[in-house]
């Protein structure tokens, strides 16, 4: 992200390098500057468990990987230039599956009767909710943004933007073409995209009638609290998911970040407790490694809480302060009349809870601390709130964003800064040595490596 490196000069390459810890599931990259998401250059990534750990199903067929997302005709630079001159990027001319809007009658996959398929589905979309579902099919959940799951069959999967859900689907039906159709959620326009899924050997074309979308979000908000984390399968490690009892940590802190829209110079900024975030030309996490963060931004410039009374929003970097290892409650609220989405990076979260109208003390109360799913990316429904918990040991600069990249894009979203005091190698690894520097940093020594 912007905020922890310096972005690819143009015409340049540069390769990133990643280690696969702690981690499985199904996930999706894209370019993460500026509008470049609408350009596309995203794709899944699969990590598999390692051999020796067991998975609560058995291996599928094959394993096939489904792109799901709204798409613009305006350029990505066009889009910026809209949200610059103080616009909006408007409704989307469609959507796509797998890079397609259903024209083209070729199947994207195959099927054996009586196997079964694993399909991972992500809304790679830039701020469309997206239902999902396949004619005459049922879809078993297993996994989601790197969690098992209790293993649940579904008709439908309301798939929110920057999600991915992993399900197994039996060719059990009659062995012919089937359709698979993503469709538009809580927008009043409708689009749609299909794509083909066909039994081997079949010569029968999918039936014109498609199945049809659920309505309404109490539809959508109850499939949410159908979801719960598998407490007896295995993720990255051995020991079951469920040995983590995360509902018996004591909360250190809790932190209620609201959204906001308002004018600044005359343009539209979206905001996160009355600041609008601003990318600086020093990434903040480089700045903090050289120790010149002073020199570029300020912590804290927020409070725990949303402003008292609406005051005008602030254009900065907005970047949060925690403390390493302390567990966090965070409260999203959407006083808005749209669904919002929001993503981590660098955690998984437990959402625990959901609820209409501004978070209270009270909504703890209906908390699920059992067995929440520990995820990535949530969504947040019109004048309502969702409720996360996390312990942040993972110390680094970490993005906390909406997934709607026109907010994102004007500055709804946040870094947290997470600072080991030990500067150990347990804790962090040291810069690359071929990593990219810019602004502030660019012509500084090295710190000093952690040991």
């Amino acid at each position: 992200m912007p905020g922890t490196n310096c972005p690819i000069p143009p015409g340049k390459n540069f390769t990133y390098h990643f280690q696969v810890k702690d981690q499985i599931g199904s996930f999706f990259y894209f370019p993460s500057t500026g509008m470049h998401r609408a350009a596309g250059a995203f794709g899944g990534l699969r990590i598999n468990s390692r051999l020796l750990i067991p998975v609560p199903f058995a291996d599928p067929a094959d394993d096939y990987t489904v792109l799901i997302g709204d798409w613009y005709t305006k350029s990505h630079k066009d889009l910026a230039g809209l949200l610059d001159a103080g616009r909006n990027i408007g409704n989307p001319a469609g959507v796509l599956l797998n890079g397609l809007t259903g024209k083209d009658n070729a199947p994207l996959f195959t099927m054996e009767a009586g196997k079964t398929y694993r399909y991972r589905i992500c809304n790679v979309g830039l701020k469309v909710s997206l239902n999902f579902r396949i004619q005459s099919h049922l879809m078993k959940l297993v996994e989601m943004d790197g969690s098992h799951t209790v293993q649940n069959d579904y008709e439908s999967l309301d798939i929110h933007v920057g999600q991915c859900f992993s399900v197994l689907v039996a060719a059990n039906q009659e062995a012919k073409d089937y359709y698979m159709v993503a469709s538009t959620r809580f927008t009043k326009y409708s689009l749609s995209a299909t794509g083909i899924i066909r039994y081997a050997g079949s010569v029968v074309p999918p039936s014109p009638e498609l199945p049809k979308a659920p309505v309404g979000w109490a539809w959508s908000l109850n499939q949410w609290r159908s979801f719960r984390w598998n407490l007896t399968a295995s993720a990255a490690r051995p020991n079951p998911q469920g040995s983590f009892h995360y509902g018996g940590i004591n909360i250190t802190r809790t932190i209620r970040l609201a959204s906001s829209v308002g004018l600044v110079d005359g343009k539209r900024r979206f905001a996160l407790n009355g600041v609008s975030h601003v990318d600086s030309p020093t990434p903040p996490k480089l700045a903090e490694y050289y120790g010149i963060a002073d020199k570029v931004f300020k912590y804290d410039s927020i409070s725990d809480d949303p402003p008292a009374t609406e005051a005008p929003i602030t254009v900065a970097p907005n970047v949060l302060n925690a403390t390493f290892r302390d567990y966090i409650e965070i409260i999203l609220e959407n006083p808005e009349r749209s669904i919002q989405c929001y993503h981590l990076d660098g955690y998984s979260f437990f959402a625990v809870g959901m609820g209409h109208g501004k978070w209270t003390p009270a909504g703890r109360r209906t908390y699920n601390l059992q067995d929440a799913v520990s995820r990535h990316t949530i969504q947040v429904y019109p004048r309502s709130w969702s409720a996360i918990m996390l312990t942040f040991d993972n110390a680094g600069l970490w993005s906390l964003r909406s997934e709607m990249w026109e907010r994102h894009y004007l500055g709804q979203q946040l870094y947290v800064s997470v600072v080991s005091p030990a500067r150990s190698l347990r804790d962090e690894y040291n810069m690359p040595d071929d990593a990219l520097l810019c602004g502030d940093v660019a012509s500084l020594p090295k710190p000093p490596p952690y040991v």
